[in-house]
C-alpha cells in the first residue's frame, strides 16, 4: 500500500525483519522511558510473529526504501460485541519520518484489516504524558477511554497468582 506518496509504503513484516522490529521496539521503549522494562530478544520476536502459530502481526512503514516505523498488533475479543477486535500493542515512527504520513498510514493499514475481517474494535493505549500522540490519535478519530485503567500482573506477582490457581 502506498501512502499518497510514491516514496512511502506499508508492507507486512517478514521473517528477515526481526532484527529491525526488535530495534524499533527498543527505540519505542527509549522514547517512552521504558527501556529498563524491555526484555525481548530477536528469537522472542521471531517466535511471536513467525513461529508455528503466530499470534502477533506486524507491518513496516518504509520511506524511500528505509525503515520508517512499524505497527504490531494481536486479536482480542469483546463479549459485549460478540466479535473479535485488534489491540495495537506498538505504533512507532522514527523521528526523522514523523509528519510524513507514516503513522497515519500504519493506523489506516490495521484499520483496513479490521474492516475487511468485520472486527468490532480497534484499540490501543497511550501514555498520559504523550500529548503529541494523544493529539494525533484524536485527529484520527480515536476516543480516549479515561474511565478505564489497565491492570497488569507480571514477574513475581504473576508467579504468585498462578501458583494459587487450581490446577486444570
Amino acid at each position: 500500500m502506498a501512502l499518497n506518496n510514491p516514496r512511502a509504503r506499508i508492507r507486512p513484516a517478514r521473517a528477515e525483519d526481526c532484527t529491525l522490529i526488535l530495534s524499533l521496539v527498543a527505540e519505542l521503549a527509549d522514547y517512552e522511558h521504558l527501556s529498563a522494562e524491555m526484555h525481548a530478544g530477536e528469537q522472542d520476536i521471531f517466535a511471536a510473529l513467525f513461529g508455528d502459530a503466530p499470534r502477533v502481526f506486524a507491518a513496516v512503514a518504509e520511506w524511500d526504501g528505509e525503515a520508517a516505523g512499524f505497527a504490531l498488533w494481536f486479536y482480542t475479543f469483546s463479549s459485549f460485541r460478540g466479535r473479535h477486535g485488534v489491540w495495537l500493542e506498538d505504533l512507532y515512527v522514527r523521528p526523522a519520518f514523523r509528519g510524513k504520513g507514516c503513522g497515519k498510514a500504519l493506523l489506516a493499514h490495521v484499520a483496513r484489516l479490521c474492516v475487511a475481517e468485520n472486527l468490532g474494535r480497534f484499540e490501543w493505549s497511550v501514555l498520559d504524558w504523550n500529548e503529541p500522540s494523544i493529539r494525533f490519535y484524536k485527529s484520527m478519530g480515536a476516543t480516549l477511554m479515561d474511565q478505564w485503567r489497565i491492570c497488569r500482573v507480571e514477574d513475581e506477582a504473576l508467579l504468585r497468582l498462578g501458583a494459587g490457581a487450581p490446577k486444570p
